[in-house]
């Protein structure tokens, strides 16, 4: 099993496996195609409160984590990427924050492999 994280907005390729795009909200600009996602699981994305919260501030970056750690511990649609992960070899979560190192891809990437 491996996961990993993309940004929505660079280039698919074949390494990505199994691509599910993971923001609540579609992102700005892209297409179904362009995204070329296997599934979109936004209810596995901050709420729309937290993810306002942060606003891509790197330095609420560990409070926010840890909010969306504790949204994440309460959420149905975790299961369903769990279920999504043990099935394929390699996942890639697909994200559209410009920040590669703070945002929610990253600390769900790390809730699914702890």
């Amino acid at each position: 099993m491996q996961v990993l994280v993309k940004r929505v907005y660079d280039a698919p390729e074949g390494a990505d496996g199994y691509r599910v795009l993971v923001d609540r909200v579609w992102p700005r600009g892209r297409t179904k195609e362009q995204v070329a996602a296997a599934e979109w699981l936004k209810d596995v994305g901050p709420s729309t409160g937290l993810r306002r919260w942060f606003g891509h501030d790197p330095e609420r970056f560990e409070e926010f984590a840890a909010r969306y750690r504790a949204e994440l511990d309460g959420n149905p649609a975790v299961e369903q990427l769990r279920r999504i992960v043990a099935a394929q070899p390699t996942v890639t979560l697909v994200y559209g924050a410009k920040d590669e190192q703070h945002n929610q891809a990253v600390v769900l990437r790390e809730y699914l492999t702890a």
